[in-house]
């Protein structure tokens, strides 16, 4: 049976992450997308119309019914776990995330095997070219080459 524990390094360091998470979501508009080698889901979620929980006592966060990312232990010592509706992503540590800042918001990249995930605090509602503005966003930090993420530049 494997013994899952919540080391002091890991709670601080992906604690400050989701502390991160959760400055995101005080913007009124935040984009979430997952690429794949496949392909790019995206969807927008609205804070206002959003409930937004930050629960800092169990290391929490909840944004309406769709998006939870909590500090978790593991047997590496403790781990993120982000979901997004079917999507779920567990954050390890350092080399697992990245930071991004781009004229029309700043996000974070978040990396589990070939997938990354991008949240993205916009200063405005994008209506236009929302698809090309996130991917390149995701592409400052994450390159895929014939189907594979090749490059993972994490910010830590």
């Amino acid at each position: 049976m494997a013994v899952s524990t919540l080391d002091t390094h890991a709670l601080f360091a992906l604690g400050d992450l989701r502390g991160k998470l959760v400055k995101l979501f005080q913007s009124r508009f935040v984009y979430l997308t997952e690429q794949t080698p496949d392909g790019l889901y995206m969807a927008e979620v609205d804070t206002d119309t959003a409930l937004t929980v930050d629960d800092k006592q169990h290391l929490e966060l909840k944004v309406g019914d769709h998006f939870r990312a909590a500090v978790l232990p593991s047997r590496e010592g403790g781990k993120l776990e982000v979901r997004f509706r079917d999507i779920k992503f567990n954050v390890y540590g350092v080399g697992d995330y990245a930071f991004v800042s781009v004229p029309e918001g700043k996000g974070i990249v978040l990396r589990d095997g070939h997938n990354v995930m991008l949240v993205f605090a916009a200063e405005q509602q994008i209506t236009e070219g929302l698809g090309k503005l996130l991917k390149t966003v995701t592409g400052k930090v994450a390159k895929w080459r014939k189907g594979e993420l090749t490059t993972f530049k994490a910010s830590e």
